[in-house]
């Protein structure tokens, strides 16, 4: 894979080229963003971005570990996580863009016979 990492700074980057809000306000706008869904999640609650995704807690049962190195069995604690449910239009996006590098990694392997 190797891809490259999207960042804050790129998300800012991004909004000051489209929208045209100086950057720093740009990067105020990403901060305010990501600091509102961190709070929601962190309170408990699910976030849904339409044709993105969904962020939920879920709340994880204790369970019976086991640590790799010594074999010994170590108990987890419950706890509560986030997670990302993608939307099926993201879905989508994914599977089309895989489609079309596969499909271009074909017709690269026929040219180089």
């Amino acid at each position: 894979m190797g891809g490259r990492t999207l960042t804050r700074a790129d998300l800012a980057e991004a909004v000051f080229k489209k929208i045209g809000l100086s950057r720093t306000e740009s990067a105020q706008l990403v901060e305010m963003v990501l600091e509102e869904v961190c709070s929601t999640i962190a309170n408990g609650e699910s976030v849904k971005i339409s044709s993105f995704g969904s962020f939920l807690v879920r709340d994880k049962n204790e369970r019976v570990g086991r640590n790799p190195k010594t074999g010994e069995e170590v108990p987890i604690s419950p706890r509560r996580v986030a997670v990302f449910k993608p939307s099926n239009v993201l879905k989508d996006r994914i599977l089309e863009a895989h489609s079309k590098r596969a499909d271009a990694g074909v017709e690269m392997m026929r040219a180089a016979e």
